[in-house]
């Protein structure tokens, strides 16, 4: 580990608004701010979750634009969620947190109906195991554990499989679709929500690669099920990823 990372971790380790809590802690103890979050922010409003947040430009950008909404990124990599962290922190954001853990367990970090929204932004698609992928019935039935019936899950991917595959998902198991696009900045610049960019996608988008959206409601009374289809795999490689078939070339 490199002195610069140590050095973020250190910083945040200071940091108010950083919670961290491995999943190797989690089993000794329970985590403390389960059922209190609102309690910290000091308010009623609305908590959104960022899942995979990496650096934090979502989570902090959401912050920047709805001040009467409570956002939390949520990621493992500590030295990438440094930047937001500190960003956030040098501007003086009073409504926006950050958890460092494992995603696998975060249903143990929120108490029911905790949590309004969950933003899935550019995560891996786990071609190879669909437990492993954020919208496979793994998580979401651990979202529904803390999300409010029939709260928003958003996803915005850079990847045709973990579209097509959430995608089918949705519709195998009737979820309502509150919007989709194959093709998000296909008509120009989406405005709201949708306008925000993290490093990432800037990349992605000068690659000339499309970028996907779909949000949908997760009611909790549907008994969820995979889906039964073949889906193509990517075909290139992505930032930070490994490669994700056995070819290697750009879309």
């Amino acid at each position: 580990m490199s002195k610069n990372k140590l050095a973020k971790f250190a910083d945040m380790a200071t940091y108010p608004h950083v919670f961290e809590c491995p999943y190797s802690v989690l089993q000794s103890q329970p985590f403390e701010m389960r059922g209190r979050w609102r309690d910290f922010f000091g308010n009623g409003n609305p908590i959104v979750l960022e899942l995979g947040c990496g650096r934090g430009e979502y989570a902090v950008g959401l912050a920047r634009r709805f001040p009467s909404c409570n956002f939390i990124g949520v990621d493992i990599k500590g030295a990438r969620m440094w930047s937001g962290a500190t960003d956030s922190l040098r501007e003086g954001l009073r409504n926006v947190a950050f958890l460092r853990t494992n995603i696998e367990v975060i249903d143990r970090f929120f108490a029911p109906d905790e949590v309004d929204e969950i933003w899935l932004t550019f995560p891996d698609p786990q071609m190879k195991k669909a437990t492993k992928r954020l919208t496979s019935t793994f998580f979401l039935e651990r979202y529904r554990r803390f999300l409010k019936d029939g709260g928003l899950v958003h996803l915005k991917t850079d990847s045709n499989f973990m579209f097509t595959y959430t995608r089918c998902m949705v519709a195998h198991n009737a979820l309502p679709v509150e919007a989709m696009s194959e093709d998000l900045y296909a008509s120009g610049e989406p405005s709201g929500v949708l306008s925000i960019k993290t490093y990432y996608e800037e990349q992605w988008l000068e690659r000339e690669l499309t970028i996907k959206y779909v949000s949908f409601r997760l009611p909790h009374a549907t008994v969820l099920s995979e889906p039964e289809v073949e889906i193509e795999m990517d075909t290139y490689r992505s930032y930070n990823r490994s490669k994700r078939s056995g070819k290697d070339m750009a879309r």
